[in-house]
């Protein structure tokens, strides 16, 4: 997993503003910004770059470069882009895999893709590596990845200073950090949220390749926040947008707001609370990722509820499966409850949960019954022949 370094946002054709994040890790990712393309286009001349601020991975400084022209003649009708290294030395070649992408482009951002990549050499002699050619312009500006003149690079850099070293990419609560310092530095934001009563600023670019409901908001007929005016947000705690966000920008599945250092053994009472509270947190990051489109994380936590099913949730998820269409998550809840005993199915019965689904999925219950009453019987059947 990379970790998130930060962000530069090129405006007005050349201006770039940067917020780097130095994580310490040998492997990590920059986001570049690009607003007025055409401003770009128009007014930087072939074999012309924009450079992004200066950014760290692996103990060395980066700048990304971006060529709207191409950087050479014969490139004139391409978009170029490049890594350059600022401070490799003269007596030994760095050995450095790095993958260049538009933020929408998530095949290509994956660890095992990039570790498959050849590593190439940065030196005092050759300290760049990118593409000269990257993407035709014209078929550029016909494409999705622009959307109202803005555009958004992301560089992976794995720096391959020892083979054998894991690459963890930071732990949970310091990319939540990092994270916090970026919205709160505003570097290039253009947009902002109020979420009950706290502020959050965020990049109109990077929120749409992600998701195509702030697309339709952001860049759509009824789009609505710029920098003079702010999208109110009621329905959801801000936490949660928080995590939203987090994942948004990271691609790291949001934590449950943990303490790390919390004691190891607890009363079962207390540790049931807790239980409870964490699915209570993954069904709502499930209602909100289904909310907003984002795809990859309603996946995600689907795949953390159906391990976290429980008497007194299995109802509760359920009729969330049921209601967002996740038939591997209503499967596995189905198959829970199919293998409970009468005393346990009881207890299922008595939940909020239950009730929800009586009163607003009459065919859903039907179901229950339907897969629920021959594995009774059976159980029945069995203990009566012993």
């Amino acid at each position: 997993m990379s970790s998130f370094t930060g962000v530069s946002v090129i405006t007005d054709g050349k201006h770039c503003t940067t917020s780097a994040i130095d994580t310490g890790m040998d492997s990590g990712y920059h986001l570049l910004v690009v607003k007025d393309y055409s401003r770009t286009v128009k007014e930087t001349f072939n074999g012309e770059e924009i450079s992004s601020g200066l950014f760290m991975v692996g103990g060395l400084k980066w700048y990304m470069w971006y060529c709207p022209n191409g950087c050479e003649e014969i490139s004139a009708d391409f978009i170029s882009v490049y890594l350059w290294c600022d401070d490799v030395g003269a007596e030994e070649a760095v050995k450095v895999r790095c993958v260049f992408s538009f933020i929408d482009q998530v095949e290509y951002q994956k660890p095992m893709f990039i570790r498959a990549t050849e590593p190439h050499s940065f030196s005092s002699e050759v300290n760049w590596f990118g593409y000269e050619k990257f993407m035709r312009r014209d078929a550029f500006e016909r494409s999705t990845h622009l959307m109202d003149d803005c555009f958004t690079i992301r560089c992976d850099i794995m720096v391959c200073k020892d083979p054998n070293a894991r690459d963890d990419g930071g732990t949970i609560s310091d990319i939540g950090l990092h994270l916090d310092y970026l919205l709160q530095n505003k570097v290039g934001a253009d947009v902002t949220f109020e979420v009950r009563g706290e502020t959050f600023t965020a990049h109109r670019c990077v929120l749409a390749a992600r998701s195509t409901v702030f697309r339709a908001q952001l860049f759509g007929p009824m789009r609505e926040g710029t920098t003079s005016s702010v999208i109110q947000i009621k329905d959801m705690e801000a936490e949660l947008f928080r995590a939203l966000l987090s994942f948004i920008y990271t691609g790291v599945f949001p934590d449950m707001g943990k303490d790390d250092n919390m004691e190891e053994h607890k009363a079962e009472g207390v540790e049931e609370e807790e239980k409870e509270e964490d699915v209570s947190w993954l069904q709502a990051l499930f209602v909100a990722a289904d909310r907003y489109d984002l795809q990859r994380l309603k996946r995600l936590c689907e795949d953390n509820l159906s391990e976290h099913i429980g008497l007194s949730s299995v109802a509760s998820t359920l009729a969330l499966a049921e209601q967002h269409v996740c038939h591997g998550l209503k499967d596995a809840c189905l198959k829970f409850i199919q293998a409970l005993s009468p005393c346990c199915l009881g207890k299922v019965m008595e939940t909020d949960g239950w009730e929800f689904i009586v009163t607003t999925y009459p065919s859903l219950l039907k179901e229950i019954i339907t897969k629920v009453a021959p594995n009774q019987k059976d159980k029945k059947r069995k203990h009566g022949s012993m």
